[in-house]
């Protein structure tokens, strides 16, 4: 017999069942304490908003998110966190055309805002 085969056929089973993941803690990142413009958002609004958004906008975006206030603004009077929470393909998601965020950063912007929107 060929001791190789056996030898793997071994170690699969005895290895491969503890090589499993029913958590995304590790996947995701741990949440922070408290959420920030400066600490969190401002650097997912570059890297996903910034495109459209920026000074003058582009793209028939009707409004920037270059700074604090823009984001703030948008939060509280233009239904970022509903643009943003929208499925994907859905009539107004952003980023438009884009693909939908992570859960988990969206959970930041709402976490942001339910802690005051601190800068």
């Amino acid at each position: 017999m060929n001791y190789k085969f056996y030898l793997f056929l071994f170690a699969s089973l005895v290895f491969l069942p503890s090589c499993s993941n029913n958590s995304t803690d590790d996947l995701v990142g741990p949440t922070p304490a408290s959420v920030t413009y400066n600490g969190q958002i401002k650097a997912i609004i570059q890297a996903n908003c910034i495109a459209c958004h920026s000074d003058p906008p582009q793209n028939f975006a009707p409004m920037r998110l270059t700074t604090y206030e823009d984001v703030k603004n948008a939060v509280l009077t233009r239904g970022l966190l509903d643009r943003i929470s929208r499925p994907q393909g859905a009539p107004g998601m952003m980023p438009n055309g884009g693909t939908r965020l992570p859960q988990a950063t969206i959970d930041l912007f709402t976490q942001w805002q339910t802690e005051g929107l601190a800068e």
